[in-house]
């Protein structure tokens, strides 16, 4: 099946359609997708710690326009590569890599269970941040990244832990109270709690090696790792 005619099993379209309409604001940095600007600095950081970044491959799952494919890329990747269903945000992702003169990055439409299938244990480090609560089955997703990355690499995931106070904190104060993020963003029901997207890795062939809080102050407007889960939170996996 060609990246023209994609398999779509596993793939939102109302959430591709929803990304797509803000596609032309993804590097905007002071609009819709402004928290994803603030966080980056930590994700990365946070990557790099546990993964080594200089020199490796890497492969963004989900990228969206490129915000973490592009600075891992800057960071010292041998090659960078991003993956997303949506057309129009891969579009803005390649313009500005052409545009900050990027060269070792590439950007494709393709599932990451294609490209499990076509290019297995490939990379040195794989990323899925902030998108497994945006598919129907978020396990295929974890066992695809295992399958990608190298036996001696690293996966690392981000999503959005699934309890009454992620309720409150990424739906009612992001969505609705804060406006962080556009109303709808979020289903609360997708989220995942990190036992279970523990569960998934093993299941996949993973270990999860560390686990990290992402926090957001709405008084001060800044993002900061910490030891809490309850909302926002980081995992880096091995393979067993």
């Amino acid at each position: 099946m060609s990246e023209h005619t994609p398999n779509l099993h596993n793939v939102d379209a109302g959430e591709i359609d929803k990304f797509s309409q803000l596609a032309h604001k993804w590097w905007d940095e002071s609009g819709e997708f402004k928290p994803l600007h603030d966080i980056n600095p930590l994700r990365l950081a946070y990557i790099d710690a546990h993964g080594r970044i200089s020199g490796k491959t890497v492969l963004d799952v989900g990228c969206g326009g490129g915000i973490l494919t592009e600075s891992m890329a800057k960071l010292g990747a041998a090659h960078a590569t991003g993956i997303d269903m949506a057309e129009k945000s891969l579009k803005i992702a390649k313009l500005h890599a052409l545009e900050q003169n990027v060269p070792n990055i590439n950007y494709r439409c393709i599932r990451v269970e294609d490209l499990a299938v076509e290019a297995p244990a490939s990379f040195d480090v794989v990323t899925c941040m902030e998108m497994m609560e945006h598919v129907p089955d978020p396990a295929a997703i974890v066992a695809a990244c295992a399958k990608l990355v190298k036996p001696d690499g690293t996966v690392f995931f981000s999503t959005i832990n699934r309890n009454p106070k992620s309720y409150l904190h990424a739906i009612l104060g992001a969505e609705y109270l804060l406006g962080l993020v556009p109303r709808g963003t979020h289903d609360w029901q997708k989220f995942i709690a990190p036992a279970e997207l523990a569960r998934m890795c093993r299941q996949a062939g993973l270990a999860v090696t560390a686990t990290k809080g992402l926090s957001y102050n709405p008084f001060t407007q800044i993002y900061q790792l910490s030891d809490n889960t309850d909302v926002n939170y980081m995992v880096a996996c091995k393979p067993l």
